[in-house]
């Protein structure tokens, strides 16, 4: 009888006989693991308006956390993909904040990543102040946007760029820097009336030169009203009321003495009282001084830091309309006066011509429409 035996070999298509060739092996790939990294990285002290950015490779996120050294959460947002989570709020200057953050990996296992990141220490920190203040919400055509800040500014251009202005309808405008500390924004024209005009400070964490940052951010909205621009003039001694442009009324007027003259040019209503006092040594006549004088006026509105104001003049009624004899003030009759205050506010324009005296300087609230549209431009930052 025969019996077959079993053989490792295998016959070719010629028939040959020989061994089983050996089948490859089936490696399992394995699953990598997740990387989380948080950003910035590095020990340098970042600005704190610079964001928080923990990601993952290879997995999604959990839980994350970022904590100040006063136990404080800060807000973030995950992405949908739970492949990053982002600070949404401001740090704090001069702190550290810890990281923490929970992952799963492609492979299941999770994995936990901490960290630490550190923000500035300013030298100084700057408060800006806002004019109109946020409190006045209606101004006149001519109303200037006037920043000032409690610390000098020597990169005034990284401070303009983070001034942002906005109005409706759009007008163009430009920045002028008065001085190191004080910068002004007006449009080309007198405001259009009925314009919404929006100021955003964004100066927190922007490095405005020489280790000091900006303290907050502020924002400023106010309208713009109806359009009151008076025009006094000296050589007639009249000044016609102008409401959007339209005459409405003409009041008869007593400008500067040929010793006082009134400023000529563009002046903007930045104050008014019903009762003030004014007193010559403001502008440096003083007490024994030939001209000195201190007394109680009503019905004010000041047109200039020079001591010039629109207001009730009873004292001048006889030349007013013939003769300049005042002290720079526009002079008006009690019941003008009263008329006049009632109509012009905050913002307001009065414009002088033919008194004999000088422009109103650019500097002196508020010459701003004295430059023209291309020399107020040349004192932008950016220019």
């Amino acid at each position: 009888m025969m019996i077959g035996l079993a053989s490792c070999s295998s016959a070719s298509a010629d028939g040959h006989i020989g061994p089983v060739a050996k089948q490859p092996t089936l490696q399992k790939k394995v699953k990598p693991a997740a990387a989380v990294s948080i950003a910035p990285a590095g020990s340098s002290p970042i600005s704190p308006t610079t964001p928080i950015v923990v990601s993952v490779a290879h997995g999604t996120l959990g839980a994350v956390t970022v904590l100040s050294l006063h136990g404080k959460d800060v807000a973030g947002t995950m992405s949908e993909d739970k492949k990053s989570w982002t600070t949404s709020e401001p740090l704090g200057y001069n702190s550290t904040y810890q990281v923490s953050a929970d992952a799963v990996g492609e492979n299941g296992k999770p994995v936990h990543q901490t960290g630490a990141v550190h923000t500035l220490a300013p030298k100084a920190q700057v408060y800006p102040s806002l004019i109109p203040p946020p409190s006045v919400k209606n101004v006149g055509v001519g109303q200037p946007i006037v920043v000032r800040f409690d610390h000098a500014i020597t990169n005034k251009a990284a401070a303009e760029k983070a001034l942002h202005v906005t109005s409706v309808p759009a007008q163009p405008g430009s920045w002028y820097w008065m001085s190191s500390k004080e910068a002004h924004f007006r449009p080309e024209h007198y405001w259009q009336p009925g314009t919404n005009v929006t100021l955003k400070v964004g100066i927190y964490g922007v490095d405005l030169g020489n280790g000091v940052y900006g303290q907050t951010d502020r924002t400023l909205s106010f309208h713009v009203h109806d359009s009151w621009i008076a025009k006094a003039d000296g050589a007639t001694h009249q000044m016609q009321i102008l409401h959007n442009g339209a005459v409405v009324k003409t009041m008869p007027i007593s400008l500067g003495s040929p010793k006082y003259p009134s400023h000529t040019g563009a002046h903007v209503i930045s104050f008014k009282a019903e009762k003030y006092i004014m007193d010559s040594s403001t502008y440096g006549v003083n007490k024994g001084d030939p001209g000195y004088y201190r007394e109680t006026v009503l019905w004010d509105e000041r047109i200039s830091n020079d001591g010039e104001f629109v207001h009730a003049a009873p004292w001048s009624t006889g030349q007013q309309g013939s003769s300049n004899v005042s002290h720079g003030c526009v002079n008006l009759s009690v019941d003008n006066a009263i008329w006049f205050y009632q109509h012009f506010g905050l913002g307001d324009v009065v414009e002088i011509v033919n008194s004999g005296g000088k422009q109103l300087p650019v500097w002196d609230t508020y010459g701003d429409w004295i430059p023209s549209w291309s020399q107020w431009q040349a004192g932008s930052a950016l220019s």
